[in-house]
């Protein structure tokens, strides 16, 4: 009997953090439009809407952490790389961005490639 309660409460627990995931996607893609519009309205530079998009992304991300979901590696990575894009827009840098950040995940994929791996 003790086991089925157990069993029944760790399901409530997940299906209430599967709801709350919803919830909180449903919150980063309305921001995320509401977002995009008042860039279009005010005719925002492109470097403006990739920060505010980076930031909502990485809002999103940190709100899953605070609600002790889990933390969407891929969607924080893309949060990262907005963030950066607008700050590289931003500063007019003179380098292009794009083939920098292949190189750096070109070096990315080769180092962790060769890395020993750690066991749990």
């Amino acid at each position: 009997m003790a086991e089925d309660a157990k069993k029944e409460e760790v399901e409530t627990k997940e299906s209430e953090g599967r709801g709350m995931a919803r919830k909180l996607d449903a919150v980063g893609w309305g921001l995320f439009l509401i977002w995009i519009g008042i860039v279009l309205l005010l005719n925002a530079s492109s470097s403006v809407a990739l920060l505010g998009i980076g930031v909502i992304i990485l809002g999103v991300q940190v709100a899953r952490v605070f609600l002790k979901l889990n933390l969407e590696g891929f969607w924080f990575v893309v949060g990262v790389l907005f963030l950066v894009g607008g700050i590289w827009q931003q500063l007019d840098a003179k380098l292009p961005l794009v083939p920098i950040l292949l190189i750096v995940a070109g070096l990315a994929v080769l180092l962790t490639r060769f890395m020993p791996k750690r066991r749990a």
